[in-house]
C-alpha cells in the first residue's frame, strides 16, 4: 500500500521552494531597507554627493540583489524550478554582495593606518554583513534542494563583466572629479599607479576564486541530491555499506 503518512517528495520540494521564495522576498525587502537607511545616514555628511553614493559598488550590487531576489522569489513561489539563466545571475549577485562585505571589512580594519575612521551604522551592518550572510544561506539552500539546473562553469567568466565595467567607469570618473569610492583605487593614497593596478588585479582574482568555489559547491550538492533521489526508497546507502563491510576493517 502507498505511504500516506506524509507528503510526497515532490510535495515537500514544492513546500521548500515556496519557503525559499518567501525568504528571497524578505531578503530583497531587507536589502532595500538597508539601502534607504544608508542613504539617509550619509545625507548628514557635509561632503555628501548623490552621484558619489550611487557610484559605490556596494550600492549598485545591492540594487542588483534587490532586483534578482525579487525575480527569484517570483519563480520560487509560482514555478516548479528556476530557469538556468537565473542560477547564473543569482550566483554572480551573491558573489558581488559577499565580496562587498569582505572589502568593507578590510577597509574598516585598515582605515586607522590611512589616517581616518570608518563608522559602521546599522544600515552598513545590514548592507555589508547581514544581507551577504543571508544571501549566501539562500544560495546554499537552493543548491541543497537541487531542483534547478546546475550552475554552469561559464559563470566564472560572466562574473567579471559587471565589475570590469564598474571599474572602468570609476577610474574615468575619479580622474575627472577627484573622488574614488575606495582608497585602493586612488593613486594618491596607495602611492602609485602600479599599486592601483595590483589592488584591482587582486580583487578581480578574488571574484574568480569565490565564483569558482560557489559553482563547485553547487555542482557537488546538486549531484549528491540527485543521487539520493535516484536511489529506490528503502535501499541502503552505498557509502554506509562500504563503511560497514569487513574489508574496511582490515
Amino acid at each position: 500500500m502507498p505511504d500516506t503518512t506524509g507528503p510526497s517528495p515532490e510535495a515537500r520540494v514544492r513546500l521548500a521552494r515556496r519557503a525559499l521564495g518567501v525568504f528571497r522576498l524578505c531578503l530583497a525587502v531587507l536589502e532595500l531597507v538597508a539601502i534607504v537607511g544608508n542613504f539617509r545616514y550619509v545625507l548628514g555628511f557635509r561632503t555628501f554627493a548623490t552621484a558619489n553614493f550611487f557610484s559605490y559598488f556596494t550600492i549598485q550590487s545591492a540594487f542588483l540583489a534587490v532586483i534578482t531576489l525579487g525575480i527569484a522569489a517570483g519563480f520560487a513561489l509560482r514555478a516548479p524550478r528556476d530557469p538556468a539563466w537565473l542560477g547564473v545571475l543569482r550566483t554572480m549577485v551573491t558573489v558581488y554582495v559577499v565580496l562587498s562585505g569582505v572589502v568593507f571589512a578590510l577597509i574598516v580594519a585598515e582605515s586607522s593606518s590611512h589616517g581616518y575612521r570608518v563608522d559602521v551604522p546599522w544600515s552598513d551592518t545590514l548592507l555589508h554583513f547581514v544581507v551577504p550572510g543571508l544571501a549566501l544561506v539562500a544560495w546554499t539552500a537552493d543548491s541543497v534542494l537541487a531542483v534547478n539546473p546546475r550552475v554552469p562553469w561559464s559563470t566564472v567568466g560572466w562574473v567579471l563583466v559587471f565589475p570590469v565595467i564598474w571599474l572602468v567607469y570609476t577610474l574615468i570618473r575619479g580622474a575627472d572629479v577627484g573622488w574614488y569610492p575606495y582608497f585602493f583605487l586612488d593613486e594618491a593614497q596607495v602611492g602609485s599607479v602600479l599599486g592601483v593596478v595590483a589592488a584591482c588585479a587582486v580583487v578581480l582574482v578574488i571574484f574568480l576564486v569565490l565564483t569558482s568555489t560557489l559553482v563547485l559547491v553547487n555542482r557537488l550538492l546538486w549531484r549528491r541530491a540527485r543521487d539520493r533521489r535516484a536511489r529506490p526508497s528503502g535501499s541502503p546507502d552505498p557509502t554506509a555499506v562500504r563503511a560497514a563491510s569487513p574489508a574496511s576493517t582490515r
